[in-house]
């Protein structure tokens, strides 16, 4: 462990949930890893959801990039040197927010991907949001180095996308919904010869985790996390 902790700025609140554990994990490791010596500073800019989510589905996607590259410039004014955003879902618009702010942000997307392809895997699915499974803002970084991704087909994603807004969200985990999940990931093993499931949703651990996923879980929170400590202790 260094003897010096960057400051780290969180654009948060999509959800909640989800930057909690963030926070959480973030003190926590940074604490353990220190020997309880060093715990870091973290500023957090909590969006409005509602907001920000109806900016996605109605493809407001300049007024979404505009939006958080303030929040953006927020955290660097208040010194974070290391930043990032805590959903999967506002990457759709992170090239964009990269060039605006000028700020070398720690990408989920290329994070997860790193990781998948020092593990080898070959063929991957992808579960998220239905802009998630959609879009190729998580699937690009994958298919560039050679992974094929796989998604879910057009029934699923709606029930997957349904389960994360009315329950994940708000931090409701049901054993029901995790034999969905569970059943759609065999399905895509079966179909597909996927070698594991990328959590693309960053609420999405709350419900599946290496003990109860039928395939190899490529966690989006956990190596997320683990990329920021690297970036943040020196």
């Amino acid at each position: 462990m260094g003897n010096k902790v960057k400051k780290i700025g969180l654009v948060g609140g999509t959800g909640p949930e989800s930057t909690l554990m963030y926070y959480k994990e973030l003190n926590g490791r940074i604490d353990d890893a220190s020997e309880n010596s060093e715990m870091p500073e973290i500023a957090i800019e909590s969006v409005n959801f509602r907001k920000v989510w109806g900016m996605v589905e109605r493809s407001e996607y300049n007024e979404l990039s505009d939006h958080l590259t303030d929040l953006i410039n927020n955290l660097k004014a208040s010194g974070a040197e290391v930043i990032s955003l805590t959903a999967v879902t506002m990457h759709i618009v992170f090239d964009e927010i990269r060039k605006k702010t000028g700020c070398d942000l720690i990408g989920i997307p290329e994070a997860v991907s790193e990781y998948a392809l020092s593990k080898g895997y070959k063929k991957v699915g992808l579960l998220g949001t239905v802009f998630t499974m959609e879009k190729d803002y998580m699937k690009k970084p994958f298919l560039d180095s050679g992974i094929g991704v796989y998604v879910p087909n057009e029934e699923e994603k709606a029930l997957i996308g349904k389960r994360i807004l009315e329950e994940l969200e708000k931090g409701i985990v049901k054993e029901s919904t995790l034999k969905e999940f569970q059943d759609i990931i065999g399905r895509m093993r079966k179909d597909h010869s996927i070698e594991a499931v990328i959590l693309g949703c960053t609420e999405l651990p709350l419900l599946l985790n290496r003990d109860n996923c039928p395939v190899d879980v490529l966690d989006s929170v956990e190596i997320h996390i683990n990329k920021l400590i690297e970036e943040a202790v020196v």
